[in-house]
């Protein structure tokens, strides 16, 4: 699938789709090619009915601000790019007020596929 961003802004910001088993609810993510894992802010994984504070796991995450501990939740499911991806293990992370994403779509979800971003024209293309 293809996929349009302005190569002249600092982020890619990428629409996404969070199910949850109370509800679903719509993210605005960045496309973060330098993240392992997957991030999406805690108010936002309360909203569509996880638990964050009973997170069975978490783990211990550098960010800009120091060492923070982050629970790790499994969303039903996330859709983004034209890839749907079950049971995938997140972060939840408070990010600042001032983000304006509502998180970060990392590695762990583009793995499998082939993803080509072309800034001259500002243009992704995702193939799985």
């Amino acid at each position: 699938m293809k996929f349009h961003f302005n190569p002249t802004e600092g982020l890619i910001i990428v629409r996404a789709e969070l199910i949850g088993p109370a509800a679903s609810g719509t993210a605005q993510m960045a496309l973060d090619t330098g993240a392992t894992r997957t991030v999406v802010r805690s108010a936002l994984l309360k909203a569509v009915g996880y638990n964050v504070e009973a997170a069975p796991e978490s783990v211990e995450i550098a960010t800009a601000s120091g060492i923070e501990r982050a629970p790790i939740c499994a969303v039903d499911g996330i859709f983004a790019l034209g890839l749907d991806r079950t049971a995938l293990k997140v972060l939840c992370l408070d990010l600042p007020p001032a983000a304006e994403v509502d998180g970060l779509l990392g590695l762990d979800f583009l793995r499998g596929s082939v993803l080509n971003i072309d800034f001259r024209l500002g243009r992704l293309s995702l193939e799985v």
